[in-house]
């Protein structure tokens, strides 16, 4: 018998990492939780400043699979609404799970309908299933963290949107510097595949969205320039930005975290974000 009620929790995210725009993407240990229970009629409550219609991104993804009516959504949220951290792909992929779960649908391409309406599946795929993903023809090639490697965040407190960052790409890039983005990408996952921290601190570098965004996020690009100065192995704008997702040695993190929080003051908020191997996951049901 289905449930009548479920409670997920679902993972951050952070795309691109670097060389993999649009393909790559890792799950952050800062989540969303959502509550789906019986009620009279539809309803959806957050403490966050979230629209409480049907236009709302969960409810969106749940319709997708199972009907809206006489369930209460109640939203809470560690991920920043802004800034590139997969909040749009954390709230979809909540609903989609909570609404197979409630429509007993375990054979769903969940997936396949994130995508649909998320636009590109690297966040989506990263909220799923956990880990470290690329995303490639469809298809979704999964590796986990090494234990030894921590990530920091610089959230500005000023966003910008995804169309803006879209806006600011050219439609061709030269032959030489899609040749780069292919040779780093592959230093950064055989990096992360070996635990060989300096491979991934030489794949962490872009020429295809990363340097076309500057002017977005001066600050935040400007910041992530300074990674190795300040300790880091390097640092990638997270999605569409400015958030900007600093990779560094575990032993290194406490110190990396004390400088990062004196060049942000006043424009940014520093958080401790760990690589996670858990994707969405079903809590508790009842009914």
């Amino acid at each position: 018998m289905a449930p009548t009620s479920v409670r997920v929790r679902v993972p951050a995210s952070s795309a691109n990492l670097g060389p993999g725009f649009d393909s790559f993407a890792a799950a952050l240990a800062l989540r969303l939780e959502l509550v789906v229970s019986a009620s009279d009629g539809f309803a959806l409550t957050s403490d966050l400043p979230l629209p409480t219609d049907r236009t709302n991104l969960i409810a969106r993804a749940f319709e997708m699979l199972h009907p809206l009516e006489d369930l209460h959504f109640r939203v809470s949220s560690e991920i920043p609404l802004s800034g590139g951290l997969g909040a749009s792909a954390a709230a979809i992929v909540a609903g989609l799970v909570a609404a197979a779960s409630i429509a007993g649908a375990g054979d769903a391409d969940l997936l396949g309908l994130a995508t649909e309406l998320e636009g590109h599946p690297d966040n989506v795929a990263a909220a799923l299933y956990g880990g470290i993903v690329i995303c490639a023809a469809g298809e979704v090639h999964r590796l986990a963290a090494p234990p030894t490697l921590a990530a920091l965040l610089v959230v500005p407190d000023e966003g910008v949107t995804t169309t803006a960052a879209r806006a600011a790409l050219p439609e061709q890039v030269p032959l030489a510097d899609a040749v780069y983005n292919t040779a780093h990408g592959a230093l950064l996952m055989l990096g992360l595949a070996q635990g060989d921290l300096e491979l991934i601190a030489r794949g962490l570098h872009d020429r295809l969205h990363e340097p076309y965004r500057t002017q977005l996020y001066p600050r935040s690009a400007e910041l992530a320039a300074r990674a190795r100065e300040l300790g880091a192995l390097g640092a990638t704008i997270s999605g569409a930005g400015p958030s900007v997702l600093f990779w560094v040695a575990d032993e290194q993190s406490d110190a990396l975290r004390a400088a990062l929080e004196a060049h942000a003051a006043g424009w940014a908020q520093v958080l401790s974000a760990t690589f996670t191997d858990s994707g969405a996951s079903v809590l508790e049901t009842a009914g």
